[in-house]
């Protein structure tokens, strides 16, 4: 098997994963996403590699950001750059000890806390 052939099972396990976390049928994802549902499903058994263009469509679907599909794909992406919450969003949507249910919880309000804080003139940002 190759490294890529590898990379894109890892990315089609990762997005059917987040469609099943965030409660949608291929159908609805497909939908979400504008792509077709045979192809989202042949996306996620790895047999397809995605455009960039997908991978963004998939992310905003999935109201994920779109590094974290990036990242999955083995695209390099930039951290430090305002990136650093792909890792926590990443922690969050990993750690098995939380249900589905309240991981969507958690990421609703660290996203909002991120809101909050990209604020015109810093305004929302505590001291």
């Amino acid at each position: 098997m190759t490294d890529q052939h590898t990379r894109l099972e890892t990315l089609g396990e990762f997005i059917r994963a987040q469609r099943r976390l965030a409660n949608l049928s291929l159908r609805q994802m497909a939908e979400l996403a504008h792509v077709s549902n045979p192809y989202l499903s042949q996306l996620e058994r790895g047999l397809h590699e995605p455009s960039v263009r997908v991978l963004q469509s998939i992310a905003d679907a999935l109201e994920l950001a779109p590094e974290v599909l990036l990242e999955h794909a083995g695209a390099p992406t930039e951290h430090g750059n305002g990136h650093e919450g792909v890792d926590t969003e990443r922690a969050i949507r990993g750690d098995d000890r939380l249900t589905g249910e309240q991981k969507q919880a958690l990421l609703s309000v660290y996203r909002s806390y991120l809101m909050a804080n990209e604020a015109p003139n810093g305004a929302g940002r505590g001291a």
